[in-house]
């Protein structure tokens, strides 16, 4: 229990010290940040590849399980709503450790396409309960949704993107109700 603890512990300082210094960050000072030993760090994540995949595939992970507390705490909009503002986060995750993994990782279309089908489920679930309420329209694509916050991450050389993006949830989710 105390491994898994302190691999948790390890995850959650690592994508902080990533987000705010880069992908390169200091695996010495996530450990020391973490609280253990470089040790255990490298136990856990022998080469800064495993910590990165690690991290994006932590992140993606909560995001699919965020689907099934938001789906029972929200109503459908809402959900859906504070799930594409995840999303936006995770992208900035996504911007920050994919151009490392794209030169670390023999092949970084494996790493992100095993993350895709659990974040296409839980968007489809989401939409699908907004649907089922008529909350949004039937005729929406849930990919719809992410090809718009993608699309306005992609164009990742301005630096407001994230505000841009969250900003664009709200028009999406606005844009998606039923037209009467």
């Amino acid at each position: 229990m105390d491994a898994q603890r302190n691999r948790e512990r390890i995850l959650d300082v690592a994508k902080q010290v990533f987000t705010q210094a880069g992908a390169n960050a200091s695996l010495e000072d996530i450990a020391k940040k973490a609280g253990v030993g470089p040790g255990t760090l490298y136990r856990h994540f022998p080469t800064r590849e495993d910590l990165l995949v690690a991290v994006y595939r932590s992140e993606m992970e909560k995001l699919a399980a965020a689907e099934r507390s938001l789906a029972v705490t929200k109503s459908p909009p809402e959900a859906l709503r504070a799930w594409l503002l995840l999303w936006v986060d995770a992208l900035e995750t996504k911007h920050i450790i994919a151009p490392v993994l794209n030169t670390l990782v023999g092949d970084p279309k494996k790493v992100f396409e095993s993350s895709y089908a659990q974040i296409h489920e839980a968007l489809g679930a989401l939409v699908k309960r907004a649907v089922k309420n008529g909350d949004i329209r039937k005729d929406l694509d849930p990919i719809d949704f992410l090809r718009a916050i993608i699309g306005v991450a992609n164009v990742s050389a301005s630096p407001g993107w994230p505000q841009s993006a969250r900003r664009l949830v709200d028009i999406l989710i606005a844009g998606a109700r039923p037209l009467n």
